[in-house]
Parts: C-alpha cells; structure tokens; sequence
C-alpha cells in the first residue's frame, strides 16, 4: 500500500513537471516568467554542491527546528494541563482563539524590536505560529478522550493523574503529533518569509531574494522554492514515519477504517 502511494505521489509530481514543462517550451507561458521546469530542476540539483546555497539552507533549517522544538516543549504540557482541568481550559479558550488568527509576520517588526540576533527573532515567530496547531490539537485530542476508559479507571481506584498518565495521554499522542506535523510545514512558510520580508545575512529566504537582484533569475529563485519544498516533504515524511512506529496501533486502526 505505501508503495502504492509513493509510486502514484511520484507519478503525480512527473505529470506537472511535464505539464508546466510544455507550458514553457510551447510559449503557452512566458519563458522569462516560468522558465522550463528542466532546466529548473538543473538548477536545483546544482544548488546542492553550492556552498553559499548550503549556508542559507543551514541557516533556515537552525531556526525552523529550534522555534519548533520550542513550540513543542510549550504547547504540549500547556495542553495538557488545559486540557485536564476544565476550568483553566474555559477560562483561556477566548485568549486563544483571539491569539490564534494573528498571522506571525505581522509581528515582525515586534521581534526585530524586541531581538537583536535574527535568528532568535526569526525563532520567536516560528514558535508563536508553531504553537496554536500543537496546542489546539492537544486540547481537543484530550476532550474527545473515551469517557468509558477514564470512567473505568478511577473505578478502580486510579487518581486524575493516573487516569491522565494511563489512559489520556496515550490516547491524545497521535493527534499531539498530528499537530507537530502541521505546525513544522507552518514553520518552514513562517521562516522563509520572515526571512524574505526582514531580511539577514543568511538563509533560504535571503537566497531567494538575492536571486532577483540585477534583472532577477526566475530560475534560480524557483530552484530554491523546490528545496524549500523538499525540506517540508522530508520533515513531514519523517514525522509520518515516527508516528507509524510510535503509535502502530493507531495507524493500524485507522488504514483499517479507511
């Protein structure tokens, strides 16, 4: 089945190759507009063995997986404890439905105030945009918990905390991680366009910047966006491939509804 699925995601992927390919090659579109996907893809291939290419890519990929990584070890236990105690869980469901819908480059010139170093500043938006998805999946993985199972542990004897270690956490962790995937491809869009709008020294963003600069190279300026897709493929696939191994029941169970 998952051969299945990469084999027809593959195939997927060569028909619009081919597709914006003729496109360019047929003056369908304008060849300095969407130059020859061919040739695109050259390009990003070479970028791999550039130097300075790999410098802004590293640059990017320090600040996406530290503001993530902090997003993670904040949203999760701050979800869980809205979450276990209904009450602190109603008293800030207002806060974070009006926090949730602030797009994070509208604080931009915020963290440029408020950090020095970019990199912390371009940390501090990918954790505040990381943040809502990995908490609101929290807090609603945690309610939709089976009332039977909880219901039956404390019959047993067992306390909040136990019922919350033995049953709660264990059913909400698919959906917490579901939650980490989501918040990781929105914070490869926060960096490198935190990245093209405030500008710095290095990373994906700057790149694609400087690739408009002196008449632009659309070329180039594409072959950074395929890697910048890659890095979202990747991160996604391997959250996907921890999930299955984590949480083989889960998966299991939910192929089988499918």
């Amino acid at each position: 089945m998952n051969r299945r699925r990469i084999a027809l995601g593959a195939a997927g992927v060569a028909g619009v190759v081919l597709v914006l390919e003729a496109a360019s090659r047929t003056g369908l579109a304008d060849e300095t507009a969407l130059p020859p996907m061919s040739t695109v893809l050259r390009e990003a291939f070479e970028l791999g063995g550039d130097n300075d290419f790999l410098v802004d890519l590293g640059a990017t990929l320090k600040a996406w997986a530290g503001g993530l990584a902090l997003a993670v070890l904040a949203a999760v236990p701050l979800g869980v404890l809205l979450g276990s105690v209904p009450l602190l869980g109603t008293a800030s469901r207002a806060l974070v439905e009006l926090c949730r819908p602030i797009p994070s480059v509208a604080l931009i010139p915020l963290a440029i105030i408020m950090f020095s170093s970019v990199t912390q500043m371009k940390m501090s938006l990918i954790f505040y945009a990381s943040v809502w998805p990995i908490l609101v999946n929290t807090l609603y993985a945690l309610r939709d918990v089976d009332p039977v199972a909880k219901e039956s542990l404390r019959a047993f004897g067992f306390g909040t905390p136990s019922v919350l270690w033995r049953v709660s956490l264990p059913s909400a962790a698919p959906f917490i991680l579901t939650g980490v995937r989501i918040a990781a491809s929105v914070a490869l869009i926060v960096v490198i366009s935190t990245e093209l709008l405030s500008g710095g020294d290095n990373g994906v963003g700057i790149y694609l910047t400087e690739t408009q600069a002196g008449g632009g190279r659309t070329d180039l300026m594409l072959a950074g966006a395929c890697w910048a897709g890659v890095l979202g493929l990747l991160a996604n696939a391997g959250l996907l491939r921890l999930e299955r191994i984590a949480f083989r029941w889960h998966s299991a169970r939910a192929e089988g509804v499918a």
